[in-house]
């Protein structure tokens, strides 16, 4: 994951970016002012052991906070600003349940005013990164790097000759390309200047949240194998959400099983093939948000939804937008068929047809399948052969930066993504 600085003030976005910084101000603002403060104060009311216990759990939450909000805020399109208070408030949620389950003394006023001191803390941190939003970057102009030309968060420098004339926040080149030896010693002597210099399809990445996987000669294949650690223990995870899921759905479960009988005849839940974890079909659960008919003329045709489908129900309308329709794959997932986050698995019909026309299509099933995934929350639902080729991309690029903190970043999206409705046929 690539994390460039943003154009003026370059040194002062770039210092307040370090993670010396921010945990120093942890530790000044979030730890030891409160606990001045409060000593200040209430020196007659304070336990010295309860109140070195709320420090130390102020100074773990905090840090736990700039650890969760840095590596979140990597990834495209995010503001890190935006997940400041949910990153702030599970890790002290974390902290007050850790203290309460083993009953430690600890300083009730202290903590919450730790945790108030880190909120401020970062949230000023994130508001200096972020004041300028257009990178200042350097083209060598060889190769492909027309791509970057349409990214509106870019300010591009051509460059005629091999010169440095003034400062780029990145240069960017294309490394394919057959640069000559004053190009190449200049890109070196730029590096060696402590200046990025960024492959274009790196930079592209890192902008569009998508992996282009255009030949074979790329390796891109080697740089595609997820955290296979992670996603072993991801199963348990999994498996433990998807039991409790169950328990506290199933009253929900039984109404909108109730409004379907009663929206429209046919069965309560829709079940189709679809093609899951290293290409091993499975059947999939929905709740039936569309008229039941099985004499669909075109098979493929049927197993696609269009912009404002006929064959959408009232009440299906309600759960596609709502994302509640997906919901009974949480017995898939007890299954270990599928996960909450990954690639959308596909009905069989058509990931056959991608496959026999988009290059790398069935690579996207090296990771389980998720009722969410990053193209979900990032493109929304689509069909086409183009959409679904800008959509393989996305998933790609999700099983690259395979990891808990995008896993992370895909659920505060979903949240977002049920509220506005976005995506959804």
């Amino acid at each position: 994951m690539i994390k460039v600085q943003r154009r003026g003030g370059y040194r002062r976005a770039h210092a307040w970016n370090k993670a010396r910084v921010q945990l120093g101000g942890i530790l000044l603002f979030a730890t030891a002012l409160p606990t001045i403060i409060l000593a200040m104060f209430y020196v007659h009311f304070m336990d010295a052991e309860a109140s070195q216990m709320a420090a130390l759990g102020t100074l773990v939450a905090g840090c736990a906070s700039v650890y969760l909000v840095r590596n979140i805020s990597l990834y495209p399109g995010i503001r890190g600003a935006f997940f400041v208070f949910p990153s702030v408030l599970v890790c002290f949620a974390l902290t007050f349940s850790f203290f309460l389950f083993f009953r430690v003394d600890y300083s009730r006023a202290l903590l919450i005013g730790g945790s108030i001191g880190t909120l401020i803390w970062l949230y000023i941190v994130q508001i200096m990164i972020e004041r300028r939003s257009v990178l200042n970057v350097g083209i060598v102009p060889f190769g492909n790097v027309t791509m970057l030309v349409e990214e509106p968060m870019l300010e591009l420098h051509w460059l005629s000759e091999p010169v440095r004339t003034r400062h780029y926040d990145v240069l960017v080149a294309d490394f394919r390309a057959d640069l000559t030896d004053e190009w190449e010693a200049f890109l070196a002597d730029c590096a060696l200047a402590g200046m990025p210099v960024l492959h274009v399809k790196q930079l592209h990445e890192s902008l569009t949240g998508r992996v282009e996987i255009e030949h074979l000669s790329e390796n891109s294949f080697g740089s595609l194998v997820p955290f296979i650690a992670y996603l072993r223990l991801r199963r348990g995870f999994d498996f433990i959400a998807a039991i409790a899921a169950a328990i506290l759905l199933l009253p929900l479960f039984v109404v909108v099983a109730i409004a379907i009988k009663l929206d429209s005849p046919g069965p309560v839940l829709f079940r189709q093939v679809r093609i899951g974890y290293r290409g091993v079909p499975f059947h999939v659960a929905k709740f039936r948000t569309m008229v039941a008919n099985r004499d669909e003329a075109d098979e493929r045709a049927g197993a696609m939804t269009r912009d404002n489908d006929k064959r959408v129900t009232r009440i299906g309308r309600f759960l596609r937008r709502t994302r509640i329709d997906e919901l009974p794959q949480v017995l898939n997932i007890l299954k270990g068929e599928m996960s909450w986050i990954g690639p959308r698995p596909e009905a069989e019909v058509l990931s056959r047809w991608y496959e026999t026309e988009l290059p790398f299509y069935r690579y996207r099933h090296i990771v389980p399948p998720g009722i969410t995934g990053w193209a979900q929350v990032t493109q929304g639902h689509v069909a086409d052969l183009d959409a679904v080729m800008s959509k393989l991309h996305y998933d790609f690029y999700y099983i690259k930066n395979f990891s808990p903190w995008l896993d992370a970043l895909i659920i505060a999206k979903t949240v977002q993504t049920v509220v506005t409705g976005f995506g959804s046929r």
